[in-house]
């Protein structure tokens, strides 16, 4: 990323500019790997998706249903080297019908840029297609019934890098209970593909300090995609 695009960034997150010391010591990557089923398929023609999304607007798998305005399936690039992971659709995304929209979603489109990506080439999912009711933590039958959806929706885009924003995301993909703060700075495998995990927008509005271990989480991730992607 250049100097004035790392400035951008950085304004835009209001985080104060800082010059790296040239003796600093690269931090190490580390590895976790998840056994999870790994697909290989041809990249799914319009159809397929087509199908996958009539399914999750008629599911009622859970009780969600139930107090839904409309199911938030997923944006972006279908063909995307990058997969972004929320847990579930907040008041703005059940609304709109699309995921991270409102201030986190704002917030999300500057932690894309600083990976060098603008929204639409890369693809959004949640975790979850339904609001749970007041916003409240998903419930792990709630994950049970909607995941799989996720994992079709990875499949059929097969990116290089999935960038997990928060723990209920981490979690879900990686199997694990661990904190955010745990599962940062490595990388995670699941269904042959790279994980970064990073904190939630949300989260940031609450937090704005962690602004700063999120950009150094954008920056492993631009590494991680370099190392998988060539």
């Amino acid at each position: 990323m250049g100097d004035e695009l790392q400035r951008r960034y950085l304004d835009a997150m209001g985080i104060q500019r800082w010059v790296a010391r040239s003796s600093r010591a690269a931090c190490p990557i580390g590895e976790t790997t998840v056994r999870a089923e790994a697909e290989t398929a041809d990249q799914p023609d319009a159809s397929e998706w087509d199908s996958l999304q009539a399914e999750v607007i008629a599911c009622t798998r859970c009780e969600l249903h139930k107090t839904r305005t409309q199911t938030v399936f997923g944006t972006g690039n279908r063909q995307a080297d990058w997969l972004i992971v929320g847990e579930a659709p907040g008041a703005d995304e059940d609304r709109e019908g699309e995921p991270f929209v409102g201030r986190a979603g704002e917030l999300l489109n500057e932690m894309l840029f600083a990976t060098g990506h603008r929204r639409e080439q890369v693809y959004i999912a949640n975790i979850l297609k339904c609001r749970p009711p007041g916003n409240r933590n998903p419930q792990s039958h709630e994950i049970s019934c909607c995941v799989d959806y996720l994992w079709r929706q990875i499949r059929m885009v097969q990116p290089k890098i999935i960038l997990a924003v928060g723990g209920i995301a981490a979690n879900s993909l990686l199997q694990t209970d661990a904190r955010v703060g745990e599962l940062r700075g490595k990388v995670h495998y699941v269904a042959e593909q790279a994980v970064v995990v990073t904190y939630h927008p949300a989260y940031l509005l609450r937090s704005p300090l962690e602004k700063r271990k999120v950009w150094d989480d954008l920056q492993f991730a631009r590494k991680v995609y370099r190392g998988v992607a060539h």
